[in-house]
């Protein structure tokens, strides 16, 4: 049996024209940390360079998550300047890369998608998922907030009043709700039917003209320009959080495994 410390923990794979990247952290219900968001930034650069390619799935190891955030070691004793500068700020640019891509992406979800890991899906196109899938914004209950682009890539897909529920309440929805909603595109019965479908829909998009299909994307994008601003904006207001006592006091309860007492302050 293979040992999971020695294996990567961002996977990639081609299959004819499809990329394919595989979030490999299963133990760890495949939260992020520098190491994987390095090799996701590479892997993005690679593509992007790659007149072949016609599509990339997103997708992770094992039934559990899909991703459950950040991995709060990575970022936890940052300082607040360090954690804007190395952390938040970056993960902004990468994520904004990924959905740049010129070829048509999809996220597979089967199990939870949580804060960064939600944060990470909503950059692609499309989302397809398993009823086993639930998706949430936790950040407030360790006084911290969406950092990653999440408070206006959800907007944009399910409406500003829903995503003040996500947001402001941190609760998990069902995967049937978010389908409701239009957070995801397709909901499947299991992981083998949600592969046939994402299949299936990259099969038809690779008829069309890849051209058209690339500027298409682009042409879409142009009402989201003045993300620009918002996203400066969320990233300095991740900083602050951090800054404050209640967010000490965040990740201090989330270490202990206790009920925060914030202070508001």
């Amino acid at each position: 049996m293979s040992d999971p410390q020695q294996e990567p923990k961002v996977l990639f794979s081609r299959q004819g024209s499809v990329a394919r990247i595989t979030l490999n952290r299963p133990d760890k219900l495949n939260v992020l940390d520098s190491e994987m968001l390095d090799t996701i930034e590479r892997l993005v650069s690679e593509i992007d360079r790659d007149g072949d390619c016609r599509g990339v799935i997103l997708g992770a190891a094992g039934d559990r998550a899909f991703c459950a955030g950040a991995d709060i070691k990575a970022w936890a004793d940052l300082p607040p300047l360090e954690m804007w500068r190395s952390w938040t700020r970056r993960g902004h640019e990468i994520f904004e890369r990924f959905e740049r891509l010129l070829q048509p992406t999809v996220a597979l979800i089967d199990g939870v998608a949580y804060g960064g890991g939600l944060e990470l899906a909503l950059t692609c196109d499309l989302i397809l998922t398993t009823g086993n899938s639930r998706f949430a914004f936790p950040e407030v209950g360790i006084a911290a907030i969406p950092g990653w682009g999440g408070t206006l890539r959800l907007a944009e897909r399910v409406g500003v009043s829903r995503a003040k529920q996500m947001i402001f309440t941190g609760e998990p929805i069902a995967a049937s709700i978010a389908a409701q909603w239009g957070l995801v595109n397709g909901l499947y019965d299991d992981r083998e039917a949600m592969e046939a479908g994402a299949s299936q829909l990259l099969d038809r998009i690779a008829q069309n003209a890849p051209v058209a299909v690339g500027a298409a994307k682009q042409l879409l994008r142009t009402h989201q320009q003045s993300r620009w601003t918002a996203g400066a904006m969320e990233s300095i207001a991740g900083g602050l959080s951090a800054l404050t006592h209640d967010g000490a006091e965040g990740v201090a309860s989330f270490r202990d495994k206790r009920p925060p007492r914030f202070q508001g302050r």
